[in-house]
C-alpha cells in the first residue's frame, strides 16, 4: 500500500469517527422523518421504502472505501440477522452509498455479500441519493486533502442504523456501535406489538 493511500485512509477513519461521536450525541433527534428513498439496487431495479410490504427495514448510509466505521456498522447488522433466526425473514438488512461517483452496483454487491448476503446494497445518481439521505436526516460530504488525486478522498457522513416499519415508514435511528443485543431487543419489540395489533374489523352484513 502507498504512503499517500495510507495517509487518505488514516484520514478517513479519523473524519468518520468525527461524525460518529457528533451523531451519538443527536441520535435521538430525528422524529418525523419523512425517511423515503428511490434508489437502484445491484440488478438496475429501481428500489423504494415501499418495496417491502409487511417487513421492517434496518438501514445504514455509508461507502466502500470506509476503511473502519461502515465494516463495522455492517458486521453488527449480520449480527442483528443471526441473533434474529428465523425472524430475520421479517426484516430487510439495507447499505445505501453515500459515494455513487465510485461505488459502481458491482462494487455494492460484492461489498455486502461479505457481511451477510441478506443485506442489499442500494445506489443511484448523486441527486438520488442525496435525497435519500435528506429524507433521513443524513449528511455527507466527500472531503479531500489539498493536493491529493481526485479519485483519492474521504466521505465525511452520519452513521448509525435507521428502523422502518412495516408500512415503510419511520420508526427509530440506532446509534452507531449500540450494542446488537439492544437493537435486536428493541426490533423484536416492535416485531411483537405489530402482532398484537388487532385487524381491520369486518363490517356485519346488514340484516334483511
Amino acid at each position: 500500500m502507498s504512503r499517500s493511500l495510507r495517509i487518505a485512509l488514516c484520514f478517513a477513519f479519523a473524519v468518520c469517527g468525527q461524525s460518529a461521536v457528533a451523531d451519538d450525541v443527536a441520535a435521538g433527534a430525528q422524529a418525523g422523518l419523512p425517511a423515503r428513498y428511490l434508489l437502484m439496487d445491484a440488478n438496475g431495479r429501481a428500489v423504494s421504502n415501499e418495496d417491502f410490504p409487511g417487513r421492517l427495514q434496518l438501514i445504514s448510509f455509508g461507502y466502500t472505501f470506509c476503511p473502519d466505521v461502515c465494516p463495522t456498522t455492517l458486521a453488527e447488522m449480520a449480527a442483528v440477522l443471526a441473533a434474529l433466526g428465523p425472524d430475520a425473514d421479517r426484516l430487510q438488512a439495507i447499505f445505501i452509498t453515500v459515494d455513487p461517483e465510485r461505488d459502481t452496483a458491482s462494487m455494492l454487491r460484492s461489498y455486502v455479500r461479505f457481511f451477510d448476503p441478506r443485506i442489499i446494497g442500494l445506489g443511484g445518481s448523486p441527486a438520488l441519493v442525496r435525497r435519500a439521505a435528506d429524507h433521513f436526516g443524513v449528511r455527507y460530504e466527500q472531503v479531500r486533502e489539498p493536493g491529493a488525486p481526485a479519485d483519492q478522498y474521504a466521505v465525511d457522513h452520519s452513521v448509525g442504523m435507521f428502523l422502518l416499519g412495516a408500512d415503510g415508514r419511520y420508526l427509530r435511528r440506532f446509534a452507531y456501535a449500540m450494542p446488537a443485543a439492544e437493537i435486536v431487543g428493541q426490533i423484536r419489540a416492535v416485531m411483537g406489538a405489530s402482532q398484537q395489533r388487532p385487524g381491520p374489523q369486518r363490517q356485519s352484513s346488514p340484516t334483511r
